[in-house]
């Protein structure tokens, strides 16, 4: 049966839960579901960062709502859910976005280093996707779960000492695998899309405006396509595993990365 570009891709009527939405990939992919037609909810703590996002995706056409929530917090996140349900409606779409890297080699990281991206990386996920699937299931109408991983979720961090960002990056991994598979029958669909490099506040240097020089010439010269990922390139990814067409997708882990985990 021939379907339309919209019947495949537009998310008209769905609303959305984006993380980590104040800044750098969450604003790219919450701009996506927006494109696609989505109602948005960006989550992060900085509010007035938030507003700004907001009002630029409501340009769009569409709703946005800015909600600030610590992830480490469970009650925080507890109200967030219901803030975004009674001001757009249920949840059709998840994305867990936010994360933290904590830089210090393995022998010297801090306990609370490792906790603190256990907690923001792996646990506030589980709780998101868990909070918002219960609902999914009490409807009975299915929705999309888009965790957010890492070129370095099943590789070693050969560019910076990430111990516990690598862990909880392949932890997520795993934890999309099982989530999909629990909640297949329940038409709900979980997968992963992988980042490789592309510049954000996590890897930017004020000092340059950019990535350091040294550890961008390690990260293109180890990238098949010699370069870093540009604005935009998330897009399509998102889109596809939000929407209609990835119907019969789930459990899988998305690289876009230039062909960085591919040798």
């Amino acid at each position: 049966m021939t379907k339309s570009l919209q019947d495949l891709f537009g998310l008209n009527g769905k609303t959305a839960l984006v993380t980590g939405a104040s800044s750098g990939l969450g604003v790219e992919f919450a701009k996506a579901l927006a494109v696609a037609g989505a109602d948005v909810a960006v989550l992060a703590r900085r509010l007035e960062r938030l507003k700004g996002v907001a009002k630029e995706i409501e340009s769009l056409g569409v709703r946005c709502i800015p909600i600030v929530a610590d992830l480490s917090e469970w009650a925080q996140l507890e109200r967030a859910v219901s803030e975004v349900e009674e001001s757009l409606g249920k949840i059709d779409i998840l994305v867990n976005n936010a994360g933290i890297a904590p830089l210090a080699r393995a022998e010297k990281m801090r306990r609370d280093q490792w906790d603190s991206a256990v907690a923001v990386n792996l646990t506030a996920p589980f709780l998101l996707a868990q909070r918002v699937a219960q609902s999914m299931i009490g409807r009975g109408e299915g929705g999309r779960i888009v965790n957010i991983a890492s070129s370095v979720s099943g590789v070693a961090n050969s560019i910076y000492p990430t111990a516990s960002y690598s862990a909880t990056k392949g932890g997520l991994v795993n934890l999309t695998r099982q989530l999909a598979t629990e909640w297949a029958r329940h038409k709900i669909t979980v997968n992963a899309i992988a980042p490789g490099w592309f510049p954000t506040e996590m890897s930017i240097d004020p000092r340059y405006g950019d990535v350091h020089p040294k550890y961008k010439e390690k990260m293109e010269a180890l990238t098949p396509m010699g370069r870093l990922g540009e604005e935009g390139e998330l897009m399509g990814a998102l889109i596809y595993l939000a929407s209609p067409a990835s119907s019969f997708v789930t459990g899988a882990v998305l690289a876009v990365d230039g062909g960085w985990t591919a040798w």
